[in-house]
């Protein structure tokens, strides 16, 4: 068998940099940007005030009496299982293929790692109506790693995607009624990712293949607030979609004869995809001096995932993608027990946006459920001390996928995903 040394190379990218976007940009988007908003399951945040919405809307800010600061920490504890349910590789073997089961260890416990994750942000008041503010956080930061032997081998190994986003905003209050914010937003990312590649026959060990990327994007985000009365807020804010570009190595080895000993390499490449956009609408009402009640609904543009646009020297290619717009929906409430003490509670879907045939075991994923309660502790007139908790619930989901390898073999990966997760959080606010 022969293969040329561009067409292995543009194969082997296709399918690292299809899956270093599928995990950037799927379901694994980090909501975890306030401590008080995850205790309410994010259904507040819009219409809320001060530092702590600052990234969900930069209008949050407009006529603050005082400068405040943020910051938080997030624990995530991921509890998932992978199942093989009969996966298959056909490899190149004259006259018709030779189709074997995929073989290697059937279930894969926990893949996706626990993880820590920060956020911070400051408001700085310029007068009564003026205020300029910065929100540093982390929305597509994890980890899935599978064993070497795992049947998911040949479409994931270790999957790493580091984010940090930077939003700069400046926010104004028009009158009594209306507040509106504006920011621009830099997101860097950084992905490292592996996966098994198949030799030709069945009873050659595996290679390898690796891709390291990053690079930074930009965008903006925008929002306003209503106050038809001192109890009621409605909030509304749009961040737009990011046209992201990583630029990084693709690098294979352990490919043997009949392969050509050339096909292991090092090549440099660039993969640009689109974010998508966001769009979050809700209120809060504050019914008497003790309860508020708050809803919200997002919109979440995952449709601009249209395709993976990959240039190597020579080569430029799209790779279309099946993701679809999702609406996701929050209540909650908070409850004054004491001057110095707010309790809240909150109930959020999320569903997902990635399709039924197509999903990655990179990023195993499903509809969502998040139970979340909360409460705020004013330790003195200027420190606020946050805490929350929440449970997710992953709907049982399924991995169908069908994928040809850059050394010609075809995987057909069927699985079953199960998983849930939990999230500790706590930080504080201050104003100075």
């Amino acid at each position: 068998m022969s293969l040329s040394r561009t067409r292995l190379a543009a194969g082997v990218a296709l399918v690292a940099l299809a899956a270093a976007s599928q995990a950037s940009a799927s379901a694994f988007y980090l909501q975890e940007q306030s401590v008080r908003g995850t205790g309410r399951a994010y259904s507040g945040e819009v219409a809320d005030k001060g530092v702590g919405s600052l990234w969900w809307n930069p209008a949050s800010i407009a006529g603050i009496e005082r400068s405040e600061g943020y910051f938080g920490l997030n624990l995530i504890q991921v509890n998932s299982k992978v199942v093989n349910d009969g996966s298959t590789i056909t490899r190149p073997i004259p006259p018709a293929g030779l189709t074997t089961p995929v073989g290697g260890a059937g279930t894969a416990f926990d893949p996706i790692n626990d993880g820590v994750v920060p956020n911070l942000g400051g408001a700085f008041r310029i007068n009564d109506r003026l205020s300029l503010g910065v929100s540093v956080a982390a929305p597509y930061n994890f980890t899935t790693e599978y064993n070497p032997d795992a049947w998911t081998r040949y479409d994931a190994l270790k999957s790493q995607l580091r984010t940090v986003n930077v939003d700069g905003v400046v926010a104004y209050r028009v009158n009594d009624m209306i507040d509106l914010g504006v920011g621009v937003t830099a997101l860097y990312a950084d992905a490292k990712l592996t996966n098994a590649l198949p030799n030709i026959s069945p009873l050659q060990p595996d290679g390898t293949q690796s891709l390291k990327g990053d690079g930074w994007a930009y965008g903006y985000t925008v929002g306003a607030q209503i106050h038809p009365s001192q109890r009621f807020t409605i909030g509304a804010s749009y961040r737009s979609k990011i046209d992201q570009k990583l630029k990084g190595t693709v690098a294979v080895a352990g490919l043997l004869a009949p392969i050509p000993a050339a096909n292991n390499f090092s090549v440099d490449g660039q993969a640009r995809i689109s974010l998508p956009w966001i769009a979050n609408v809700g209120a809060r009402w504050m019914v008497n001096d003790q309860w508020t009640l708050n809803g919200s609904v997002s919109r979440v543009g995952w449709s601009e995932f249209d395709a993976i646009r990959v240039n190597f020297p020579g080569s430029a290619t799209a790779v279309p993608q099946n993701y679809k717009d999702v609406t996701t929906y929050a209540v909650g409430v908070d409850f004054q027990a004491s001057p110095r003490l707010t309790l809240r509670t909150g109930v959020q879907y999320d569903p997902t946006p990635t399709p039924d045939v197509g999903r990655t075991a990179r990023v195993p994923d499903g509809d969502r459920m998040m139970y979340a309660a909360g409460a705020t502790w004013a330790a003195t007139d200027n420190l606020k001390l946050d805490a929350a908790i929440s449970y997710i619930s992953f709907d049982n989901a399924r991995i169908n996928r069908t994928d040809v390898t850059a050394t010609g073999s075809t995987v057909r990966l069927m699985g079953d995903v199960t998983g849930s997760a939990v999230v500790l959080s706590t930080g504080a606010r201050f104003s100075f």
